[in-house]
């Protein structure tokens, strides 16, 4: 393989000294959503198409050509950038709807296209040179080594950091590669290594990675039973609920399983929200590029209300980090779309279970 020869973006022939600003990355499931996030503030938007070359493949969600084209006008006017995720892998008999993407994502003119997969990565860069290339969290990254063997190979120029990393972790990828780093500061937290989890395949035979969701909504069941409101996924049983308690949907690895002789408790992870609002000066001041919003999977309502906040928090902390604290009503607003109705700061400020 061979680093492919790439024109710089405008904002990568800027000045050294010219501090990039930062940005707050937003989810768009949907047109709706898209705008919703645009209008309170996002700085960029992602956004997949209607298959399974992204990680959020839903009936009901995500966007056809005519759609993608109406948002990337509307953005775009708004002075927000859009953002593609290709972040599956493509299948080995028809990688084909997976270049096409890439090919469709240029003409479209999105800002830049979010991949996981090495080869789709060569095929963007030798076909597409002046593409922006961002790798995903799909990508598992988790060193700068790993990092610039992307820049290096396909001129990645942004990677999406997995949710388990400790802060000083993360500071220290950032000081050891020039590739602009984002972190996911909101929004349901997967407990995995992203691009690494076979959980969902083991019980579905359908893995995350190629078909783009951890529990695919054909295999997931709910049934009322004498011992309380059940849900399964392909048949296996996932959590039992009391009356009136919180049902969330069913994902292996946030399951309830009888882990001891007496106890049934979330074996791997307990469903919650990440959120790192307190935590917004240290990821400025170490050198974070971006924040990103998990939740192309939720409504337009939660796109506005998150991007919101969030919105408020960066400008707040931009304008004075050294009295920045986040507000009480920020916490609470954030809460109420929380996962779980709970938040915590994942693996940045406590050891992982």
């Amino acid at each position: 393989m061979h680093a492919p020869t790439l024109t710089p973006t405008p904002e990568a022939a800027a000045p050294a000294n010219a501090p990039l600003p930062f940005e707050l990355v937003c989810p768009a499931g949907s047109l709706p959503a898209l705008k919703a996030a645009v209008d309170n503030g996002a700085s960029c938007v992602y956004l997949g198409l209607r298959d399974a070359t992204n990680a959020r493949n839903f009936a009901g969600l995500n966007f056809d050509e005519a759609a993608i084209a109406s948002g990337i006008a509307y953005a775009h006017a708004r002075g927000c950038k859009v953002f593609m995720a290709l972040n599956t892998y493509p299948q080995a008999a028809n990688p084909a709807p997976w270049r096409a993407a890439v090919d469709k994502a240029v003409d479209l003119g999105v800002d830049a296209v979010i991949l996981a997969d090495p080869g789709l990565m060569q095929y963007a860069a030798q076909h597409h040179p002046r593409l922006r290339l961002h790798l995903s969290v799909q990508g598992s990254a988790t060193s700068a080594d790993a990092i610039n063997f992307y820049r290096e190979q396909f001129g990645i120029v942004r990677a999406v950091l997995p949710r388990v990393l400790a802060m000083e972790q993360v500071r220290r990828v950032i000081d050891r590669t020039p590739v602009e780093i984002e972190v996911f500061g909101f929004g349901s937290l997967c407990v995995m290594v992203e691009g690494r989890c076979a959980l969902s395949s083991y019980v579905t035979g359908e893995s995350p990675n190629t078909h783009g969701v951890c529990s695919p909504p054909k295999s997931v069941r709910w049934q009322e039973t004498p011992k309380g409101l059940e849900s399964r996924l392909n048949g296996v049983l996932i959590d039992r609920y009391a009356p009136g308690e919180n049902a969330g949907y069913p994902t292996l690895c946030k399951g309830r399983f009888d882990v001891a002789e007496d106890k049934n408790y979330y074996a791997i992870e307990e469903p919650t929200s990440l959120n790192t609002l307190e935590l917004l000066p240290e990821l400025m001041k170490i050198g974070v590029r971006a924040v990103k919003i998990e939740g192309r999977q939720r409504s337009p309502a939660y796109a506005a209300q998150v991007t919101k906040v969030w919105r408020e928090a960066i400008d707040n902390c931009l304008a004075d980090p050294l009295r920045y604290s986040p507000k009480t009503a920020w916490m609470a607003s954030l809460d109420e779309v929380a996962e779980g109705q709970q938040h915590t700061l994942g693996a940045y400020h406590r050891p992982w279970k």
